[in-house]
């Protein structure tokens, strides 16, 4: 039986993200993304994926190489939110945990 392969989708922050970026840093993160997240984009068993903790709807983080990638699943879709380094993780968790307050009030 085939694995049902979801739609991977960029987030217009995420496309801005990934392009400010060298090929070389690119190409591989692209590539990741797409081999984990179309497939089984929640963690079983891969350590590279994993469901972070304190936020709903639900957050899962992808490590590739110094890279994050966040990203949500709503329905057949994974909506990757932002792509980061590891250095800068921290700050751009507080940026999408803040955002989504900010929609949440209206």
């Amino acid at each position: 039986m085939r694995e049902r392969r979801l739609e991977v989708v960029f987030s217009l922050a995420a496309v801005r993200d990934v392009e400010g970026l060298d090929d070389a840093e690119a190409v591989p993160l692209v590539k990741d993304i797409a081999a984990y997240l179309e497939t089984r984009p929640i963690p079983i068993g891969k350590p590279r994926i994993k469901k972070l903790s304190g936020f709903a709807p639900p957050l899962y983080r992808l490590r590739s190489g110094e890279f994050r990638a966040y990203y949500r699943i709503r329905g057949g879709e994974v909506v990757i939110l932002a792509v980061t380094r590891r250095k800068d993780s921290d700050k751009r968790l507080k940026r999408i945990s803040e955002k989504r307050r900010r929609y949440r009030r209206s």
